[in-house]
């Protein structure tokens, strides 16, 4: 599978320590992807689009906060009257053709659950072939897309380049797939990202920060924060997830003052059986625990089966929020982004002028 497409479901836990034997041992394989993985990135034939287009990737494979902040960013383009869509390649879904996202209507089996999520907030497409899904964005009426993920696939134009990484994991060992979470060579990363987003607190980002300030790429800071989980304060918790990085919502739970005394992990995009969720169901029921979960788990559960709608009902959901630590963030990318766009059709227009004075 392509780079930046979702190419693993379950991060192997020797990717996010000190690089070992597994990690030295796969670099051959490793060091060939990269190759693939730059070459596509710096030859990749980019189709355009009408409308400024803002990516927001990471430089590897697991989540990072890039639905969350593919969301502020829309939240703050529709604050100034814009009609923000998202770009989304569905990933986890069944679906293989490209197709407006109903949240109503749809299932994540169908459509897959960050889809489903960013639908919530705006016009969202899914489509395997994101130039397609972005030029039905654009029939649609969006005047801004905004992609989920996609940065390494090298198929579509973007005016802004949003890398999104996380300030406690950063890059993990450093090592490119399949012996670390790197999805494509670093160098070219860098190369053609317009700016970074550090989340949280951590200091493992530091040194990615420090050599993105001196290619002269902007730096943004931001906080994942909870919103109206205050009541969780000192109620005991059973808190269960299926996302790229489980501990990181766990730690989310415990900052509520949430006394969490078991823990439930499952791979990303994880659809659960009847049988796991009869053991949720069936364990804090029988030592008096709240369920906790996810936004994205708990649109998983939308639709299904059995007693996966009672797992719903029981399960409170903790909501996230990406903040900017500079609320004019967001507006600074955006307005990047549009004038990038502007400057992307000028020059189309002169290389038209140009080739019909040749004939």
């Amino acid at each position: 599978m392509p780079a930046g497409d979702g190419m693993v479901s379950e991060a192997p836990p020797f990717w996010w320590t000190k690089p070992d034997w597994r990690a030295y041992a796969l670099w051959p394989v490793s060091r060939l992807y990269g190759l693939i993985a730059g070459r596509r990135m710096r030859k990749g034939r980019r189709a355009e689009v009408a409308v400024p287009v803002i990516c927001v990737g990471n430089f590897t494979v697991g989540g990072a906060g890039k639905t969350p902040t593919a969301i502020a960013l829309a939240r703050a383009a529709k604050a100034r009257g814009l009609k923000p869509g998202f770009l989304s390649r569905g990933y986890g879904g069944s679906l293989d053709v490209t197709t407006v996202v109903d949240p109503h209507h749809h299932r994540a089996r169908a459509v897959g659950d960050e889809p489903l999520l960013l639908a919530r907030e705006a016009l969202t497409v899914i489509s395997r072939r994101r130039v397609k899904g972005a030029r039905r964005l654009v029939e649609e009426g969006a005047d801004l897309i905004i992609m989920d993920d996609g940065f390494q696939s090298a198929q579509l134009t973007f005016d802004y380049a949003l890398l999104v990484i996380d300030s406690r994991r950063g890059i993990g060992n450093g090592h490119l797939v399949p012996g670390g979470p790197v999805r494509a060579p670093l160098a070219e990363q860098m190369r053609q990202a317009n700016a970074l987003l550090a989340i949280g607190n951590g200091n493992a980002a530091d040194a990615l920060i420090r050599q993105a300030a001196r290619a002269g790429k902007a730096i943004h800071s931001a906080t994942l924060v909870t919103v109206g989980a205050e009541d969780l304060a000192d109620k005991v918790v059973m808190a269960w997830s299926g996302i790229a990085d489980n501990e990181k919502f766990f730690r989310t739970v415990t900052e509520t003052g949430a006394h969490l005394y078991v823990t439930r992990s499952f791979p990303d995009h994880h659809h659960l059986s009847e049988d796991e969720v009869a053991e949720l169901l069936d364990h804090a029921e029988g030592v008096g625990y709240q369920l906790v979960t996810t936004a994205k788990d708990s649109v998983r559960l939308a639709g299904e089966h059995g007693r996966a709608q009672e797992l719903k009902e029981k399960s409170r959901v903790i909501e996230v929020e990406i903040r900017f630590d500079d609320p004019k963030g967001p507006d600074a990318i955006i307005d990047a982004a549009i004038v990038s766009a502007r400057r992307r059709k000028l020059h189309r227009l002169a290389a038209k002028e140009r080739e019909g004075g040749r004939h």
